[in-house]
This record gives C-alpha cells, sequence and structure tokens, in this order.
C-alpha cells in the first residue's frame, strides 16, 4: 500500500503543478505532510533545502529522496514514476501529434521559430558550462578538455560516449 500512496503523492503533485518543479513543492507538501502524515512541516522545509542544494529539477529530487525515506529503493523508484509519469505522458502524446502532423506547413513553421531559441539557450549553457569550469578547474584544464574533444567529435568523428569516457579518466587522473 505504501508504494501506492508514494506514486499518488507524487503523480498528483507533479500533474498539478503547473509551472514545472516549484510549482508543485506547496501540492506535494500538502500530500506528505497534511494527507499522509509521513513528515512534519519542518521535516519537509528540510527535504525543499536539501533539493534546492542538488544540481538538477527539484521535483524528481524530492520524490526520490521521500520515497527511499518511506519505503527504500523500491519505494524511490516507484516515487520517481509518479514525479515523471506526468511530462513523460504529455511529451509522448505532444510528439505523437507533432510526428502525425509534420508535413502541415503550419508545425514546419512552428518548428523554424523554435530553432533559434534552442540554439540561443544550448549557447547560454555553454557558456555557462564553461564559466563553472573556469571558475573549478582552471583556463588550462578547460582548454585542454575542449580543443581535445572537438577534435576528437569534429576531426576524427570519433564517438560522443567514448570522448565523454576519455574527460571522465582525464578528470580522475588530473583533476581527482
Amino acid at each position: 500500500m505504501i508504494y501506492w500512496k508514494l506514486f499518488l503523492a507524487n503523480l498528483i503533485a507533479n500533474l498539478l503543478g503547473y509551472g514545472g518543479g516549484p510549482a508543485s513543492i506547496p501540492l506535494l507538501k500538502h500530500e506528505v505532510v497534511d494527507r499522509y502524515h509521513w513528515y512534519s512541516v519542518h521535516e519537509f522545509s528540510e527535504i525543499v533545502a536539501v533539493g534546492n542544494a542538488l544540481p538538477g529539477p527539484i521535483a524528481p529530487e524530492m520524490a526520490g529522496y521521500i520515497g527511499f525515506d518511506q519505503a527504500g529503493i523500491p519505494g524511490a523508484l516507484v516515487s520517481l514514476v509518479g514525479a515523471i509519469a506526468p511530462s513523460l505522458i504529455l511529451f509522448m502524446l505532444l510528439l505523437g501529434l507533432l510526428l502525425k502532423n509534420r508535413d502541415s506547413p503550419k508545425v514546419k513553421n512552428m518548428t523554424k521559430l523554435v530553432r533559434p531559441a534552442i540554439v540561443v539557450l544550448l549557447g547560454m549553457v555553454t557558456i555557462d558550462f564553461f564559466t563553472n569550469a573556469y571558475h573549478s578547474i582552471g583556463i588550462l584544464h578547460v582548454l585542454v578538455l575542449s580543443i581535445l574533444s572537438f577534435f576528437l567529435l569534429e576531426r576524427w568523428r570519433v564517438s560522443p560516449v567514448y570522448v565523454i569516457c576519455g574527460a571522465l579518466v582525464y578528470g580522475a587522473i588530473f583533476l581527482g
């Protein structure tokens, strides 16, 4: 029964939490504090603080923690499925609709308009990564990894999987 409660608590919070993870926090609080009484308000605020401190989306982080705390690893997995199910289902429905209408002039125009925004967002993330890497590991390592990755990917057509694994090895040897 605990698995069903964990799934429902996260599903409801993330299904109704329009606006992303932060919008689902009050809904998740209602489920785990007010409805199921698994946590006090103070304990829940600590879960939110830990979720905010970790990189990545807060909703799955909180779901994983709550599920693990209540029912171990199976509970964490069930909670995570409940947290990501609404987005996953919506994504599959929208992707199906988009693929069904991919030859439509409206869909083609929409994708033409979306591409520049995606390029700008990816550029901003890249600049953020470079800035954070520069401050944490130094310019020498950033340049070595960047230049070497560029040549491996573009010049010698090495699979990105191998480049990422190589960067991990480099980090373990020179930065560990």
